[in-house]
């Protein structure tokens, strides 16, 4: 088959040195021709030199592409793959003043904040592992989750209104991580403290454990959970990250205090 790059038309005449099938069913070698010119192979190879710079043919008045047309078809892509309940995770990128973050959401709500240290492709990669492989870019589901992240670190939010799931976590992990947005914005608790207003004194390695395993730091606020001296502690962020959160809020509110209850 013969597609006309100029018409559009196609053909059953098959090309040259390709195999072709008879009327019988059998396969014949269809001719090839050879140059009947031996004195000299000067055109033959000015012709060839022509048609490996040039353009291929039918490709020379492709239009480029406006970005607003690429836009349009993932919005109808997106809206298509919810619709027929084939997307289960979706996903875009922000910018932050701790660098790149990655959004993840499913629909029962916010699934995943990553920083960029965590390598985003391994972070979609155990997504799909632990949740389901349908996921998609969609940064128009993630909307509303962006916009309070830059409000939050515009300093024109301290809480936030998302929808999250903590599927991610189970047991005193969970536990812990869905009592940590009750630590007031510029305020800080120690592990030791955590574990006592969540009924287990005793388990500091263990609140310390659920914060470094976070899905949804700055969301879900580990970063104000300190050492009982006062240190940083880890996170999952890196230590510097912690430190510029807990800056930012003390700076926004009148007034910052550590307490260990």
């Amino acid at each position: 088959m013969i597609i006309d790059p100029t018409s559009g038309t196609m053909t059953d005449a098959a090309a040259p040195g390709v195999a072709t099938r008879d009327a019988a069913g059998t396969d014949t070698a269809a001719p090839r021709t050879v140059p009947t010119d031996t004195t000299t192979n000067t055109a033959t190879t000015d012709t060839a030199t022509t048609a490996s710079t040039s353009a291929p043919a039918g490709f020379e008045a492709l239009a480029p592409v406006d970005p607003r047309d690429v836009s349009a078809l993932e919005a109808r892509l997106i809206r298509a793959a919810a619709e027929r309940s084939l997307l289960d995770i979706a996903y875009r990128t922000v910018d932050s003043p701790l660098g790149p973050l990655l959004l993840a959401a499913t629909e029962r709500g916010l699934v995943r904040v990553a920083f960029e240290l965590e390598g985003f492709d391994s972070v979609l990669e155990a997504l799909a592992s632990r949740l389901s492989p349908r996921i998609l870019r969609a940064p128009q589901l993630l909307d509303p989750a962006a916009k309070e992240l830059e409000e939050y670190f515009t300093g024109s939010r301290r809480s936030f209104d998302l929808l999250v799931d903590l599927v991610l976590s189970s047991g005193f992990r969970q536990t812990v991580q869905r009592y940590l947005p009750h630590i007031r914005y510029g305020h800080t608790l120690s592990y030791r403290a955590v574990a006592e207003r969540v009924g287990n004194p005793k388990a500091s390695r263990a609140v310390g454990t659920a914060c470094a395993t976070n899905p949804l730091p700055i969301v879900v606020p580990c970063h104000r959970v300190v050492r009982t001296d006062g240190g940083l502690g880890g996170y999952l962020g890196g230590t510097a990250a912690k430190q510029t959160l807990l800056t930012l809020e003390r700076s926004g509110s009148e007034r910052g205090t550590t307490d260990d209850g």
